[in-house]
C-alpha cells in the first residue's frame, strides 16, 4: 500500500477509507438525498483526518447488465470512464490535492485493499481503520467486514454520520450488523 502522497500521514498507522463517493451514488443513477446530505461532513472528516486517506471506487465495464450484479440491480452505474464513475467534485479535488490512493473494485468489497492493509498491519504500520461513504448496507459493510476478517484484532470503525445507505432503514440495519461483528461505531 502506498503511503507517499498522503500529506498528513504522520506515520501514526491510522487509515481513513472513503467508500464509493462517486457521482452515480450521490446524485446520479443511484443517488439519494441521504448520500447528498453527508457530503459536507465527509469533506470535513477528510480534511481533518490525521493519518492516511484511501478511496475506493465501484468500477464496472460496459457489460455491467450481463454480470450477476447487473441482473440483481439492473441500473447501469459507475462504468469506468463515464461521468458517473468519477468521485464527486469536492472529493475529487481533495483526492488529487492529497495524492490519495484510489482502489478500483469490481464488486462490493476490495480484496486488494484488505490485502494491502494486512501487509501494513503485519509490518506494525497499521493501528486502526475507519470507514465512511456509501452505501452503508452494501459496500461500506462489505469492506468493514472484509478488513475485520483479515485482521480480527485491528480496531475497525465506521462513522455513521458520514455514511448513507440505500434507505434509512437499511443504513440502520447495516450499522446493527456491524456492531454485532465488533465494528466500532462512535
Amino acid at each position: 500500500m502506498e503511503r507517499t502522497g498522503n500529506k498528513k500521514d504522520g506515520g501514526n498507522g491510522r487509515v481513513l477509507i472513503v467508500v464509493d463517493m462517486q457521482k452515480d451514488f450521490v446524485d446520479g443513477s443511484l443517488g439519494t438525498a441521504e448520500a447528498q446530505a453527508i457530503i459536507e461532513r465527509t469533506v470535513e472528516k477528510i480534511r481533518t483526518f490525521d493519518g492516511t486517506v484511501l478511496f475506493t471506487m465501484d468500477t464496472h465495464g460496459p457489460d455491467y447488465l450481463d454480470t450477476q450484479e447487473g441482473k440483481f440491480l439492473p441500473v447501469v452505474h459507475c462504468v469506468k470512464g463515464t461521468p458517473g464513475w468519477e468521485l464527486i467534485p469536492p472529493l475529487k479535488e481533495l483526492c488529487e490535492a492529497g495524492g490519495y490512493r484510489q482502489y478500483e473494485k469490481p464488486t462490493f468489497g476490495s480484496v486488494e485493499l484488505a490485502r494491502d492493509l494486512k501487509e501494513q498491519y503485519g509490518a506494525g504500520k497499521l493501528s486502526s481503520v475507519e470507514l465512511i461513504g456509501v452505501c452503508t448496507d452494501i459496500c461500506v459493510i462489505s469492506n468493514a467486514l472484509l478488513i475485520k476478517a483479515f485482521m480480527p484484532e485491528l480496531p475497525v470503525s465506521v462513522d455513521p454520520a458520514c455514511c448513507a445507505g440505500v434507505t434509512k432503514e437499511k443504513h440502520e440495519a447495516a450499522l446493527e450488523t456491524m456492531r454485532s461483528c465488533q465494528i466500532l461505531l462512535p
